[in-house]
């Protein structure tokens, strides 16, 4: 059997010989080259099986040579790589046609599953009728891998009607993410319509979806529009999903199940023609336990769910963020600002329990309230310590216990940075959190150390001897 011909044209002579020798050991026949005008004669010629470019070259940029590819042999694949790694990026690759985009630097064990996907999959995908401009500002920052999959995810679902599950933590973007899947997706000549569910009055939330007829409630005046109307063609997005209501679910399901809604005090059934978007920073799956959130609606709005990181486990991309926000504060007649070494080192090591949203209001802050043109470590430090109370009013419910323990650690660390021992930190800290937690399993059992040990999954002698040592006092019969 003839091995597939691999067409590669990358300037970077290392990944090219990378390429050469692990796709030869693969079994495939390999023609490299460093620029996109041999690439294209190799494709004109009728050569190569599958195409895997780079952006950038010297004489061509690879996502202009897609279209020209797709148009003369529309059934070869193209994989796409770059170091320009951006949502944009991974938009226009998919638009224009690519079969893949991989940022740099890539896995080359998935770079060989996705070869051999590529030659093995008859299917194409095509385009949206109608490129996005390219030279738009970058919706979402960051190129760590986690925020590069995201922007992976989100290209394929440009051109479908996918509903999409959003979530993460308060402040990390899920309606950027959002407004992103519509700007850059074929509804993007429609509406975006976006609506907070904990925001509404809970026995409103069915009227301001789907609408109300005259008299149909106390109040109701008039006839109401609801937010699906107003998304025909466009896409409705979700937020806080988890604070809707149930028989607001109940409504949302059939919608989602027979595409179309009657209004509060209605009998005429609508088409939706609605693209539907949710987010949630809560666990969909805890509510479904404690019944408060409908399994069957769960599954229905998580056909593809997107994850969006903290800023804390993407911490490489806070230089880009800060960037951006100064660049930002600069055109709202804030100044020139920048930030130095010691100060950005300050804000990646930061845990951010308010996220992106959080560094975003710091960096505002900073460039409004502070003179100087370079901003160094006392500034920035002071305004952490600033911040830092409101972090504490954060409810439990927002962060849970594990949010909670991280978010004391931390202002432990910030505030004790210096003074932190060589070594036995593990066993104080955790003596310092097993002292109160005994203390309270025995007040939530009344003193009974059998319950207490119980609850705690200790074995009862062992129980005793903690109390012994940890000096704990037991009262019997009071919390």
């Amino acid at each position: 059997m003839t091995p597939a011909t691999i067409l590669i044209a990358d300037d970077d002579r290392a990944i090219r010989t990378v390429l050469d020798q692990a796709l030869g050991r693969a079994g495939y026949d390999v023609h490299a080259t460093d620029n996109g005008s041999t690439l294209w004669r190799w494709v004109e010629s009728g050569d190569g099986d599958l195409v895997i470019t780079d952006v950038l070259m010297p004489d061509a940029n690879g996502l202009d040579l897609i279209p020209r590819i797709k148009r003369l042999r529309p059934d070869l694949k193209i994989i796409v790589m770059s170091a320009q790694s951006t949502l944009l990026t991974a938009v226009k690759a998919a638009e224009r046609g690519a079969f893949e985009y991989l940022p740099k630097p890539f896995d080359l064990n998935e770079l060989l599953a996705t070869i051999d996907r590529a030659l093995h999959e008859p299917k194409v995908v095509k385009a949206p009728e109608s490129p996005h401009d390219a030279d738009e500002k970058l919706p979402l920052i960051g190129r760590s891998p986690a925020m590069q999959e995201i922007y992976r995810v989100m290209a394929r679902l440009m051109a479908t009607d996918l509903t999409v599950m959003i979530s993460g933590e308060s402040g990390t973007g899920k309606e950027l993410v959002a407004r992103a899947l519509h700007e850059y997706g074929k509804r993007r000549g429609g509406p975006f319509v976006a609506i907070n569910m904990a925001a509404i009055p809970r026995d409103l939330v069915e009227a301001e979806l789907f609408g109300h007829e005259r008299g149909a409630f106390t109040g109701a005046t008039s006839a109401g529009i609801g937010r699906f109307q107003q998304a025909q063609r466009g896409t409705l997005f979700l937020d806080e999903i988890g604070d809707m209501p149930l028989d607001a679910q109940t409504r949302l399901l059939r919608v989602l199940q027979e595409g179309e809604y009657t209004t509060v005090g209605g009998r005429t059934p609508i088409r939706a023609d609605v693209r539907i978007v949710a987010a949630t920073h809560r666990d969909l799956t805890q509510l479904i336990r404690k019944g408060l959130f409908r399994e069957d609606l769960y599954y229905r709005l998580n056909v593809v769910p997107i994850r969006l990181p903290p800023l804390r486990e993407r911490s490489e991309d806070i230089p880009e963020l800060v960037r951006h926000f100064l660049d930002r504060a600069s055109e709202e007649g804030l100044g020139d600002k920048t930030i130095d070494g010691e100060a950005m080192v300050r804000l990646r090591d930061y845990r951010w329990p308010g996220n992106v949203r959080e560094l975003e209001n710091l960096i505002r802050r900073v460039a409004a309230l502070h003179a100087e043109d370079v901003i160094g470590l006392e500034t920035v430090r002071m305004e952490l310590d600033h911040a830092r109370p409101a972090a504490g009013l954060r409810g439990a419910d927002d962060e849970g216990l594990g949010g909670a323990v991280e978010r004391h650690l931390t202002q432990y660390f910030d505030a004790h940075r210096d003074e932190l021992p060589a070594a036995g930190l593990y066993d104080r800290v955790i003596r310092e959190v097993e002292k109160p937690l005994i203390a309270l399993a025995l007040s939530a059992t009344l003193g009974n150390q059998f319950q207490a040990a119980k609850m705690l999954g200790l074995n009862r002698n062992t129980l005793r001897k903690k109390i012994r040592d940890l000096q704990i006092e037991v009262v019997r019969g009071a919390r």
